[in-house]
């Protein structure tokens, strides 16, 4: 039997998911919410969705068991915590909170109600990344002891047509940026256990460069570079920089070196591409074994988690995981020495090589 799923948010991300999500014979969406019922009715239309509505309306839903949660970051838990309450299991866009105290508070209450939360990225879930994470597990490179992850650009206030958010609290670089990097790199080391950050802001202000809004300013209230360096609890550390500041663009970049050579990864912010692994004077480039869907992915991967009694992969303590990570970047930014991060977290099961979104299993 399909599972039912209703969207929150009918914004700039839910085309994304939408495509998908409308397409993975498992899932059956069911209804979308916004709080502007005009923007949720285009999208009901637009992707063959039957009912349209505000949040209210679609937790109450009977058919819907799974809440897509696409909302702006400051207001994740707050929906996520709605959903919970009425009794569904909750996919949240990241970061999945904004401060530890909050997020632990939705995790502990949906273990009560007895329902699961999960959330992105789900980027980790692409064939891409699986087939450089089967290679690594496999021993490929070795022990993995040391990483450089690197994303530079001059930020997305040039394409996004509404872009305050990603410059206010859950935004910036670390924020927005960061689960891709910092989950793909827990992924492959396992959990962290210290963090130590620099960083700050260039401008006070930004601008907006396209859209109906172009030539708007704004205000800027969070860190617009940050650099950490990050200590993983079974050994290894990894230098990571994130910055909307560079007039050079350079993103994607996170090699991974070992005791026998050296994998550059897939850009954590993408499904597909291929690893490529360094290791006696030659390279061998891996290229991706499995499914090629994109966002909407970790939402099925919950989806057949729940009905087969298993977990899910993107789970929500991996998620609480990386935003301690962030948030320990930050105080080590305001406090000026190393931060002791106190979650743990283990490592996601792979996926089976024959894992495929656009196949009925349900």
């Amino acid at each position: 039997m399909t599972v039912g799923v209703g969207i929150v948010g009918a914004g700039f991300i839910s085309d994304a998911y939408l495509e998908n999500l409308t397409a993975f014979p498992d899932l059956r969406v069911v209804g979308i919410a916004d709080l502007d019922l005009d923007r949720a009715r285009a999208q009901a239309a637009r992707y063959g969705i039957p009912w349209a509505g505000s949040v209210a309306d679609l937790l109450a839903l009977p058919d819907g068991e799974i809440v897509v949660n696409l909302t702006v970051p400051a207001v994740h838990v707050e929906v996520s915590l709605a959903a919970v309450e009425a009794g569904k299991h909750v996919w949240t866009e990241k970061p999945i909170g904004v401060d530890r105290r909050t997020v632990r508070k939705l995790l502990d209450r949906a273990r009560d109600v007895g329902v699961r939360v999960a959330g992105a990225p789900d980027t980790l879930l692409g064939a891409g990344h699986q087939t450089a994470l089967r290679a690594l597990a496999g021993g490929r490179i070795g022990a993995p002891f040391a990483a450089l992850a690197l994303f530079q650009t001059p930020g997305p206030e040039g394409w996004h047509p509404a872009p305050e958010f990603l410059f206010q609290a859950g935004g910036g670089p670390l924020l927005d940026i960061g689960p891709y990097y910092l989950t793909q790199l827990v992924q492959v080391f396992g959990a962290v256990r210290k963090v130590t950050g620099v960083g700050g802001r260039v401008r006070e202000t930004r601008v907006i460069g396209a859209g109906p809004r172009a030539g708007t300013e704004f205000p800027v209230t969070v860190p617009t570079t940050v650099s950490a360096l990050i200590e993983f609890a079974r050994g290894g550390t990894a230098q990571v920089l994130l910055t909307f500041d560079s007039a050079l663009r350079r993103t994607g970049v996170v090699e991974v070196s070992g005791s026998l050579g050296t994998a550059v990864l897939p850009d954590p912010n993408g499904f597909g591409g291929s690893a490529v692994v360094h290791s006696g004077g030659e390279a061998e480039e891996l290229a991706a074994v499995g499914h090629s869907a994109a966002r909407g992915t970790g939402v099925l991967d919950l989806a057949r988690a729940v009905r087969a009694g298993v977990a899910e992969r993107a789970s929500g303590e991996m998620a609480y995981h990386v935003l301690d990570v962030m948030v320990a970047v930050e105080e080590s930014m305001e406090l000026g020495v190393g931060v002791e991060v106190g979650s743990r977290v283990e490592v996601s099961e792979l996926l089976p090589v024959e894992w495929d979104p656009f196949v009925r299993t349900l």
